[in-house]
């Protein structure tokens, strides 16, 4: 193929100036063998998505690597120096997880902002993401980075860009920073020199406070002594949740922990699954053979950053059976706002927080506890700006997503998997301690509340031509909505690009208060929930789907529940998505 005009002007500059002979020879390479590779190099500039900055690593403009990442943190220190003129030093936090090139990457980072006259607290080892919002509030910084490119396969890396409360970052500032990078038009404009008094390492002193502020969380103890051997099997994925997770069940006062041996060593290859993502059932496969082996009662495993946590649990059959995301969060709202409630903590001035492609069940769970249940964009950032702008004001309690992150309590700003962690394994406590499993609780849920179900399928496109295919699907489906889905008619149209809701049978329209986003929902007549949007840190298009019926007896779930698994799969049949 051609090389485009534009992509070989962009390459070239890389062989030229003070770009590294290693990485020149990349380009050269690139140029001479391999043109779509160097497209999807060169075509743009790394962005801030949903996420921040996240991409494949290697040379080019468009991938993870020295340059770009010390270009971002350039923009990123310029943008600071804009924000707190007063700040003599502005203070940051930056802490990596175990992936390939991260602590390299973190130090880039470390090096280009103290070399900015800023002060740096730089962790000594792999932390995870929740611990460096944590750091961030304690010691007072006014933003933060964590390398890390979450749950994606061992090319990616990333770059978290945080806030001084401890959130990442959102419009105006995410939109902002990318501004200050852009005007940063030669490498040479970075400050590369690191001023080694700058930096302070810091470590177990911040996981203490950090682990002490997540013990003060537990609502049974008591429950968790007298079950005190409930058996745990728990997994990293090669991971930092290792430095903490273990640490964190044994201060609660679980006894009976047994961590998967392969899976505990920290490895940017992840060579024991195919990708390091809770939310894959394979990643699962090892620890629930080692917890078929020695009967354990829970599952739990966490992303490389540590941020999301994926579960296994017993059936009334006795098998282990993986739960998706929104299981997970009804069992931890339901125990979290239960306890609240028979502890009388809960004065009406409380609140949970949710997403649009969450389940539903959880607001309808807020509701029976008499606590507001606030909706916002996907991405953790959006559920810590809820709390941001309620702080002072109104309590939160718990927050969390279908994309297996919650957050309990408010001294973090970001989804938080070592909280989680005890908390279900408490959750589990407290229903052995009742003579019940996490999976009667469940069913109990679903008794009192009816049996939501959701689905969701993500549609891969990579590279340029991919990027414009998913824009162009939601063009198609802005422009050209469909009447019906599986023969229910379309209600209503939530397009929170425009801003705006419609009753399709009338015409009436009303605004949407959430910021812009490229998102579409659909609401058939008969309850169903279709959403799309395009995945701010991965090159996909995702579909999500929620249906639900009233749940009569334990004894017609199954076929409930069939009934729910066929109607989904007739909803992406009809939308010719399979």
């Amino acid at each position: 193929m051609d090389i485009e005009r534009s992509v070989l002007e962009r390459a070239e500059l890389w062989l030229g100036g003070n770009f590294d002979e290693k990485t020149q020879a990349e380009v050269r390479s690139l140029i001479t063998d391999n043109h779509t590779e160097l497209t999807d190099s060169f075509y743009r500039d790394l962005e801030f998505g949903t996420g921040g900055l996240r991409g494949i690593m290697g040379v080019g403009t468009n991938r993870m690597n020295k340059y770009t990442v010390g270009m971002a943190t350039q923009g990123l220190a310029n943008y600071l120096k804009l924000m707190f003129p007063n700040e003599k030093p502005i203070k940051m936090a930056i802490s990596h997880d175990s992936r390939n090139n991260s602590k390299f990457f973190a130090q880039i980072v470390a090096e280009v902002l103290s070399a900015n006259g800023f002060r740096i607290f730089l962790f000594d080892d792999l932390r995870p993401t929740p611990e460096l919002s944590f750091a961030i509030r304690h010691l007072g910084c006014q933003s933060g980075v964590m390398v890390t490119a979450s749950h994606n396969p061992k090319e990616y890396n990333g770059y978290k860009a945080y806030w001084d409360d401890g959130a990442q970052m959102i419009a105006p500032h995410d939109e902002n920073v990318i501004k200050e990078v852009q005007k940063i038009t030669s490498i040479d404009e970075v400050k590369w020199a690191g001023i080694k008094e700058n930096i302070i390492s810091i470590g177990s002193e911040i996981d203490q406070l950090y682990l002490g502020r997540i013990a003060a969380l537990s609502l049974s103890p008591e429950a968790v002594a007298r079950q005190k051997e409930l058996k745990i099997v728990y997994t990293p994925l090669h991971g930092c949740g290792r430095k903490l997770v273990p640490d964190i069940l044994a201060r609660f006062g679980f006894r009976n922990i047994q961590m998967v041996k392969e899976q505990a060593i920290a490895d940017g290859n992840f060579p024991t699954v195919h990708s390091p993502n809770p939310e894959e059932h394979d990643a699962l496969d090892m620890a629930i053979k080692l917890a078929e082996e020695i009967h354990a009662d829970l599952v739990m495993a966490t992303d490389p950053d540590a941020d999301r946590v994926g579960i296994a649990i017993r059936n009334h059959k006795n098998e282990m059976i993986l739960l998706n995301g929104n299981q997970t969060a009804a069992l931890l709202f339901y125990y979290i706002l239960n306890r609240w409630q028979g502890m009388g903590k809960l004065t009406g001035n409380e609140f949970i927080v949710s997403t649009i492609v969450t389940t539903k069940l959880l607001s309808v769970i807020a509701a029976s506890y008499g606590v507001e249940y606030f909706e916002c964009l996907t991405g953790f950032k959006f559920i810590a700006d809820v709390i941001r702008q309620n702080e002072g004001r109104k309590q939160f309690i718990v927050g969390g997503e279908e994309s297996y992150g919650y957050l309990i309590g408010d001294f973090v700003r970001d989804k938080d998997a070592i909280s989680a962690c005890a908390l279900i394994a408490e959750t589990a406590a407290w229903t052995a301690d009742q003579g019940k499993s996490l999976y009667d609780l469940l069913m109990e849920i679903y008794l009192k509340y009816g049996l939501f179900k959701e689905g969701l399928i993500s549609v891969t496109r990579k590279g340029k031509s991919g990027a414009e295919e998913i824009q162009q699907m939601m063009v198609d489906y802005r422009n050209n909505p469909p009447a019906t889905i599986n023969d229910s008619r379309v209600a209503v149209i939530r397009d929170y690009l425009l801003q705006k809701e419609v009753d399709v049978s009338s015409g009436h329209e009303k605004p949407i208060t959430l910021p812009v986003s490229n998102v579409l929902q659909f609401l058939l007549e008969d309850g169903s929930v279709i959403s799309v949007r395009p995945s701010g840190t991965e090159p996909k298009i995702k579909f999500y789907f929620g249906v639900r019926e009233a749940l009569a007896s334990l004894a017609e779930f199954d076929e409930t529940q069939k009934r729910l698994d066929n109607k989904i799969a007739a909803i992406i049949a009809s939308m010719k998505l399979k």
